[in-house]
């Protein structure tokens, strides 16, 4: 009922499928049968691929309300741009709807697709779906009928599928490219150099196929590294099958590559979306097992975990198999160049037998920047990370660098401060500090920053206990000038001001 008790008409979105008109729903073809009016969109030049797919349901008694864009990809002279213009078109497009609602006609907006998936209809539904009774018919989408066409399965299992329209910047599709199981990319026409650059730039143009004009006249698949950028029509999509059972290459010596990736100090949403790139395109994945076991198991992937005290080892082992033609994941907690596997890697790659073996190292959030986040922003100027693991170096080397970071007024972060083993360390450090450091100084204990025992709090040079500190602790000792501020929420913030005071 509309205000005053007379009745209004209905308003039905119609989803009309990817343009066969054989895809149409039942549902879709009863709401054209019982609207009054069928509105749909269409460009400049009249035409209306969504009235040519419904064409055999409108009838001659059919009122036909065309909603015609006053721009498409053009510039405009719009006060407001180009989003100004369209705004007053969908704005002038939902009163000439209004005005038959109120007349108690019902109403059938025409959608290729889904009207609610990057459908013009939408832009109707917000503006009246609140006033009128609405009801959306649901369409078989392009990316449905994408794979349909190109018989291959999109998804399977635990994959991700990521949809993503090709106007977006390209580093960003990139990104998203790189990081995704499965991918739609939508809306190519122009956009298409942009699309396949960020294709090869992830690495995917090998696996991306390429549908044009799904299910409609003159349909085109193919492999999208073959199609050339000025035949390509605002109709189309580039796919990203599945990798389940996807067939891989055969490792051809000289082939191979070792990526060394960082995984952060946790689980998955510390990973960047290069390193899940990296990490899905390996066909072996080597590495410390606990840190191992925080990569995705993929089939066809082969997985080799050691014990965390043979680095050497586990090196030589990935460059090995990537001499075989393979392409090796290395993981690493952390950022893999921060007292983690990188060295490791490179330095067995420095061999001769290594030296035309392609070697690369993507960035992971290190501890202490993943600590000094939690607390604040303890390292907002400058600071120094030192290890106080003595396997590798003797404690007099670690000794002679916190006495010079000390007294230099450096904020330190000491990662490895203890194990089972080594149970001294953090209380000589503190000792070797507090010669040069107020007792009152903070000092951040991160343990387990992003995991499921996370403990994040601050104390007192002074009150450090070294039994509260495990090899999964990282410490920060604050500089002369870091604070500690409580909150009113029993919480406290640290950080180190950016501004050093004149001498």
């Amino acid at each position: 009922m509309h205000a005053g008790g007379t009745t209004t008409g209905r308003l039905y979105g119609v989803g009309l499928g990817p343009g066969d008109p054989e895809l149409m729903t039942l549902r879709a073809v009863r709401a054209i049968a019982e609207a009054d009016v069928i509105a749909f969109h269409s460009a400049r030049h009249g035409r209306s691929i969504a009235r040519s797919i419904a064409a055999a349901h409108i009838r001659p008694d059919h009122l036909e309300e065309p909603l015609v864009y006053p721009v498409t990809t053009e510039t405009t002279d719009h006060p407001g741009g180009y989003r100004g213009a369209l705004e007053d078109f969908y704005t002038e497009a939902a009163a000439r709807l209004a005005a038959h609602l109120d007349a108690g006609r019902t109403v059938a907006v025409l959608a290729e697709g889904d009207p609610l998936f990057y459908g013009s209809y939408m832009h109707m539904h917000k503006r009246l779906a609140d006033r009128y009774p609405a009801e959306v018919v649901p369409g078989v989408t392009s990316v449905n009928a994408a794979a349909a066409r190109l018989g291959t399965p999109l998804v399977e299992g635990e994959e991700i599928l990521t949809i993503l329209p090709g106007t977006l910047p390209e580093e960003e599709l990139t990104a998203r490219l790189a990081s995704t199981d499965s991918a739609v990319v939508m809306k190519l026409g122009r956009t298409f150099p942009a699309v396949r650059r960020a294709f090869e730039a992830s690495g995917r143009l090998p696996e991306a196929r390429y549908v044009e004009r799904a299910t409609m006249a003159g349909e085109r698949t193919g492999d999208l590294a073959d199609v050339e950028a000025g035949s390509v029509p605002y109709f189309a999509v580039a796919v990203l099958p599945s990798r389940i059972d996807a067939p891989r290459p055969e490792p051809e010596p000289g082939s191979g590559e070792v990526v060394v990736v960082g995984t952060g100090p946790a689980g998955p949403l510390w990973l960047t979306p290069e390193t899940r790139g990296a990490l899905a395109a390996a066909d072996a994945v080597v590495g410390y097992t606990t840190y191992l076991d925080r990569v995705p198991v993929r089939p066809g992937q082969t997985r080799h975990g050691s014990d965390n005290k043979v680095e050497a080892e586990r090196a030589e082992f990935a460059l090995d198999l990537a001499r075989r033609g393979q392409r090796v994941a290395v993981v690493s907690g952390g950022d893999p160049g921060v007292f983690a596997m990188a060295t490791a890697v490179l330095e067995a790659a420095a061999q001769p037998e290594y030296a035309d073996l392609p070697v690369r190292v993507l960035p992971g959030v290190t501890a202490a920047n993943a600590a000094a986040a939690r607390a604040g922003a303890p390292l907002g100027h400058d600071y120094a990370t030192i290890s106080l693991s003595d396997r590798l170096k003797p404690w007099e080397v670690i000794a002679a660098r916190l006495r010079a970071a000390a007294t230099a007024d450096l904020v330190i972060a000491l990662y490895n401060p203890g194990s089972k083993s080594r149970t001294w360390q953090v209380g000589k450090a503190r000792d070797l500090l507090l010669e040069h450091r107020s007792p009152d100084t903070p000092v951040v204990l991160a343990r387990d920053v992003g995991g499921p025992t996370e403990r994040v709090r601050t104390v007192r040079l002074g009150d450090l206990d070294p039994a509260e500190v495990d090899m999964r602790t990282l410490l920060i000792i604050g500089s002369s000038q870091t604070r500690r501020v409580d909150r009113p929420d029993g919480g406290h913030l640290v950080w180190t001001p950016r501004r050093y005071p004149e001498a």
